[in-house]
């Protein structure tokens, strides 16, 4: 056990807010009115020997433990530009990765009882992105009376290398130690462990998908949202190739002893090396979900049709031009032709009937917006319009929405990561405003927050469940700034959705 020593002087945290879990005492801050508790450890520190294996319980300590600032952040890379001045990606040193933060509404937790609770799983492609992103600020959800935790996981090689002498998914273990230390403890921060919603965007949306197939969640909680990330998972032989080439610069086996062995900064190094270039829609190395046998016994899409998790309410969406965030600003969008769009049709295997529905509905649109359109649609769009069809007569509620509005930045249009800002209700903080501009409308942001905080509450964004009509919860254009709530379209664009269906 952890002797923890308050380390400020008593006056100077006179009415913060302290909560004992199950490991030790924390105390936090209390800011607008919303009490708030940083860097909670729910797993050990994963180095030294350690290092690739399972998470494990953290040590219990003795005293308060203060909580007020973001914990460590687990190795990573910012961006690479131009995409670093659109996502900003803060690093915080140390070794206790394995953390997490809860934004509850009452500075006196012990008041409160029984509120719903979301838990924030983060995207960035497995490699970048943590819970200290400042979009990502749970205030305004506690707020509104939802007690929002948001959770740092292992990334990349160190979360998500297939090696044959350390479980797969590490990452996603993570997770799982991350929602069991909910269930174990969020009833002292107010919030009701039998009211839990599961939420992300991008690779964590993918990995609540994945969590959504595995059978050890069960009873973790009882509704999810995936924002642009469709269910995915390979088969260990396509997915250690990532990891064999990292091993391979290092000139190491690719085996967790060996990779243990390695320095983490060579090992972070190389990883870069490896997996930069490209993008998730022009594909390069990445690390992905592995259908292991064991966390995830098969594909997480194959599981979720065929009724995996039919219990659980989920909502599901995608932004209008995913692709832009990946094509504009790096220029790829005017250096795809003619015949590297043919070469791309080919290679997605796309319907030449397909092809022809989307240019047609496109008629000024250049060959890389094509490209772009089809390949978000392909990559995520109709995945989970399928996923909601096959959930259409499942017990739990199944809700799509779209989110449209463009953002003037860079001509880069309604793009992945857009809607977050909005969801959050952070669009005052310039970090967010580096991807929606400083004027966004904020009565979009009020009913998008809105719609996520009443599907935690009650499980009902405030649109209709999905059926043979196709109904989708339009943000963005459509529904003007969004004051009245959601427009409510019925199969949008849906010529081109039934143009991937085949025989």
């Amino acid at each position: 056990m952890t002797d923890i020593v308050a380390g400020a002087p008593h006056d100077s945290v006179a009415g913060a807010p302290q909560v004992t879990t199950v490991h030790g005492t924390v105390r936090g801050a209390v800011e607008r009115g919303v009490a708030v508790f940083r860097g909670i450890p729910y797993a050990a520190a994963p180095v030294g020997a350690r290092r690739f294996r399972a998470p494990e319980p953290p040590e219990p300590w003795t005293g308060v433990r203060e909580a007020v600032a973001y914990g460590p952040t687990a190795p990573k890379r910012p961006y690479a530009p131009p995409l670093d001045r659109l996502l900003p990606d803060p690093a915080v040193p140390g070794d206790g990765w394995l953390n997490l933060n809860v934004w509850t509404p009452s500075p006196r937790p012990d008041r409160a009882a029984g509120l719903p609770v979301l838990v924030w799983i983060h995207g960035g492609s497995l490699v970048h992105g943590s819970s200290a992103v400042p979009v990502y600020d749970g205030w305004a959800f506690a707020r509104d009376g939802v007690v929002l935790v948001s959770v740092n996981y292992r990334l990349g090689v160190e979360g998500f290398g297939v090696l044959p002498d350390a479980p797969a998914n590490r990452g996603l273990l993570d997770q799982l130690a991350a929602l069991e230390w909910v269930r174990d403890n969020i009833t002292a921060f107010g919030g009701d462990p039998d009211r839990v919603t599961v939420a992300g965007e991008s690779a964590g949306a993918i990995a609540i998908a994945g969590l959504l197939a595995a059978p050890r969640s069960a009873g973790l909680f009882r509704r999810a949202v995936l924002q642009s990330g469709a269910p995915a998972a390979l088969p260990p032989d396509a997915a250690r190739g990532t990891t064999e080439l990292i091993a391979k610069r290092l000139g190491v086996p690719a085996t967790a002893a060996a990779l243990a062995a390695v320095d983490p900064e060579a090992l972070l190094a190389a990883q870069t090396e490896v997996t930069s270039g490209g993008n998730p829609l022009t594909g390069r190395h990445s690390f992905q979900l592995v259908v292991d046998g064991d966390l995830l016994p098969r594909d997480p899409m194959e599981a979720l049709r065929a009724g995996a998790s039919a219990g659980i309410d989920l909502l599901l969406g995608t932004n209008t031009e995913e692709y832009r965030l990946w094509f504009v600003p790096g220029g790829l969008t005017e250096k795809i032709g003619r015949l590297k769009l043919r070469l791309a049709l080919l290679k997605f295997r796309v319907p030449n009937a397909t092809a022809r529905t989307y240019r047609a509905n496109r008629p000024d649109a250049t060959p890389g917006e094509i490209l772009g359109a089809l390949a978000t649609d392909l990559l995520l769009r109709v995945p989970l319009s399928r996923l909601a069809d096959a959930r259409a007569a499942a017990p739990g509620a199944t809700y799509v929405y779209e989110f449209g509005w463009p953002t003037p930045v860079q001509r880069l249009g309604a793009c992945h990561a857009l809607e977050l800002g909005f969801v959050f209700d952070t669009l005052a903080h310039p970090d967010t405003q580096a991807l929606t501009g400083p004027d966004a409308p904020q009565g979009l942001a009020d009913t998008m927050h809105r719609a996520w905080v009443d599907f935690a509450t009650g499980g009902d964004p405030g649109w209709p469940t999905w059926d043979a009509r196709r109904p989708v919860g339009f943000f963005g254009q459509v529904g003007g700034d969004g004051r009245d709530g959601p427009a409510v379209v019925l199969s949008p664009r849906d010529d081109e959705l039934r143009s991937w269906e085949r025989d």
